[in-house]
């Protein structure tokens, strides 16, 4: 069993950042790859990044390349989503999974998701 808690949301400007983590329990966090994904009001839950269990491969969705960064400290077990130049269109709430598949880019291969974090970007 895993369990995700998320934090690091709230309000910002556009063009600020955020720095998001997940932070999991158990002890068996390094075995999984951890994806983030978003939901915006009256939209499906949508990729954003994931990375491999040891943190070696990562991928992102187009719409946020160049700009978000995930990564993980399998001693803190924690993955973080460092956000830059935030747009309005990222306001949703970030969700964070966990899953033996891989770095996937599919919500239905996660096993365990997070509760979820609120962000917000002002134009």
């Amino acid at each position: 069993q895993v369990q995700l808690v998320e934090s690091g949301g709230g309000l910002v400007q556009a063009g600020g950042s955020l720095r998001l983590s997940c932070a999991a329990s158990g002890r068996t966090f390094s075995s999984y790859a951890v994806g983030w994904f978003r939901q915006a009001p009256g939209k499906g839950r949508e990729f954003v990044a994931a990375i491999t269990y040891s943190g070696s491969s990562t991928n992102y969705a187009d719409s946020v390349k160049g700009r978000f960064t995930i990564s993980r400290d399998n001693a803190k077990n924690t993955v973080y989503l460092q956000m830059n130049t935030l747009k309005p269109e990222d306001t949703a709430v970030y969700y964070c999974g966990a899953t033996t598949s891989g770095s996937s880019r599919l919500k239905a291969v996660y096993d365990y998701w997070g509760q979820g974090t609120q962000v917000t970007v002002s134009s």
